[in-house]
């Protein structure tokens, strides 16, 4: 298929959403993004962690036939989940970075000049080489994607010079279509990312930054204080998928050995541990093998983890932007989820003495504009305030659902006992939801017609199906497709093409799998480890060497 069969306005894009995805309906803003990119529209998006950002340039890249988009993205691993997920999907995707062969790089650059792949994934430094835009001109490029595109601009919390070399790109390909994504970007970084990367009349597409199933509580407490209160979290979360951001390596350490004294399960990540370790920590953590993963700022990019119902910082993010960002892993899948900071005086002395040390005015005024200490200690309402600071206009003063607005958590509260019998703080926690408020959808929408021993089961035959093919759990299936599975539990090719996240490839591949363990299920079969392992043995040896000790 090509542009001119794509252009039509009223060309239904469902079946293809249907086949590929297997999901029945477009998110907000999805089909008008994906519409402008098949007419050949310069565009710029905004869209939240878990918006569905990847499937707005996915979905025309499978409706172009021997067309191929090219996705400019920092992270490696990113780059290998996605070529990994498009593959089950039936999209031909491939990767050129530095993690592959020199000969599979020649293979691919080969047949990409062919039209063969769909999606070719690059990296910035990559795609900055006078070779790859020389090979680049042979290549039936549809359109350009820069991804985290926040990255190209010095107003942005993240910003990487490597990504400003991409301002070449419309000189270089004076035709292509070029469109830029962010989860976080102000008003001035967007207009910074339009400008860099010279979009001609961009379509704009600026998704609310209001994410009202999440609850914001910010407290400040003692360095005394702060492990208690991380340990009450942990284990009134008990069972459930939760991120922890600690702010060095050596506190990571230190928190992932506290938890461990306390029986609390949990790994860590961070840029120094060796990559095989670091992936394999993730993938543990994806597959629910624990549940709790204690991380720098390293963790977090492009992790597709749906069901996160808390996101804990210990200490001040830099910027509300990275605050945003990593608070928004929580609650993907549209339940409730809490994001909590425990910070501490120091931390806004820290803070202070890194921005008073840069001596260029500009990038010390935009390390100011960036400050998150007005956020921490105003009493307003903590949604309202990051949709201001993105320069949304919100229509309400209160949001019911942030400390600022008099919503509270139970695991805080002063008549929590800390030192209860782990089998009575379970207990206690079966009863807690992470958003009192919605207490009743959420239990309807998690428990209500899943049994849990049968979501053990699956997780293990996933957990079990990845491993032997070698890729991450979620490329198998999302835990809202586990879910969903549960629910419905399909007998037919039919049914299961009812599930949300099957489409026909993935139904194929695993469709005769999982009517098998329905039926083992039927006959007795149950999960053989509880998920949450109570150790993680050879983990501490394995975590200090990592850490050069």
């Amino acid at each position: 298929m090509d542009y001119t069969a794509c252009v039509n306005a009223e060309m239904d894009l469902l079946p293809a959403l249907r086949r590929y995805w297997g999901y029945e309906s477009f998110r907000p803003l999805q089909e008008r993004i994906v519409r402008s990119l098949l007419q050949k529209h310069d565009t710029c998006v905004v869209m939240p962690t878990g918006g569905g950002k990847s499937l707005c340039y996915q979905l025309p890249a499978a409706l172009l036939s021997e067309q191929t988009v090219i996705v400019v993205s920092p992270l490696i691993a990113l780059m290998q989940d996605q070529v990994e997920q498009l593959t089950q999907m039936g999209i031909l995707a491939a990767l050129l970075n530095s993690s592959v062969p020199a000969a599979q790089q020649t293979e691919i650059m080969r047949e990409a000049s062919k039209g063969r792949y769909r999606l070719l994934y690059l990296s910035p430094e990559r795609l900055a080489r006078a070779d790859t835009v020389e090979w680049l001109r042979n290549v039936p490029v549809s359109f350009f994607v820069i991804d985290e595109a926040h990255c190209i601009s010095e107003w942005g919390h993240e910003f990487r010079p490597e990504y400003r070399q991409m301002n070449s790109l419309r000189a270089n390909f004076p035709e292509r279509t070029i469109a830029a994504f962010t989860a976080s970007a102000t008003q001035r970084v967007r207009h910074d990312i339009i400008d860099q990367l010279q979009l001609r009349d961009p379509h704009k597409y600026i998704a609310s930054f209001h994410r009202p199933n999440l609850r914001y509580i910010i407290k400040e407490c003692t360095g005394g204080e702060q492990p208690n209160l991380l340990l009450k979290a942990l284990r009134a979360y008990a069972e459930q998928n939760v991120i922890v951001y600690a702010p060095t390596i050596n506190k990571v350490e230190e928190t992932v050995d506290l938890l461990e004294e306390h029986e609390i399960p949990a790994i860590a990540y961070h840029g120094k541990m060796d990559n095989d370790t670091r992936r394999e920590n993730q993938e543990r953590w994806m597959s629910d093998e624990v549940r709790v993963l204690v991380g720098t700022v390293a963790f977090g990019l492009g992790i597709n983890k749906a069901a996160v119902r808390a996101v804990i910082h210990l200490s001040l993010p830099k910027s509300i932007e990275q605050f945003y960002q990593e608070a928004g892993r929580a609650g993907r899948d549209g339940l409730p989820a809490d994001c909590v900071v425990l910070w501490q005086k120091r931390d806004v002395g820290l803070l202070t003495y890194f921005v008073e040390q840069l001596t260029d005015p500009e990038e010390k005024a935009r390390a100011w504009k960036r400050y998150i200490r007005n956020f921490v200690e105003s009493r307003l309402c903590r949604h309202r305030q990051i949709c201001s600071h993105f320069g949304e206009n919100s229509k309400f003063e209160k949001c019911d659902a942030c400390d600022a607005c008099g919503s509270g958590l139970d695991w805080l509260a002063e008549t929590v006992v800390a030192k209860q019998p782990a089998s009575r703080i379970r207990a206690l926690s079966a009863t807690i939801t992470p958003r009192s408020a919605h207490s009743g959808s959420y239990a309807k929408a998690t428990g209500s017609a899943v049994d849990p021993e049968l979501r053990e089961y699956l997780r293990e035959w996933r957990r079990a199906t990845a491993k032997e093919q070698g890729v991450p759990a979620f490329v198998v299936m999302h835990d809202t497709s586990l879910d969903e599975l549960c629910r419905k539990r399909p007998r037919s090719m039919s049914q299961l093409l009812a599930v949300p996240g099957f489409g026909e490839r993935k139904s194929e591949m695993y469709g005769q799998k999982i009517f098998d363990a329905f039926d083992k299920f039927v006959n007795g079969a149950r999960a053989s480890v509880e998920s949450g392992f109570k150790n993680r043995s050879g983990h501490k040896k394995k975590f200090r060497k990592a850490a050069g000790r």
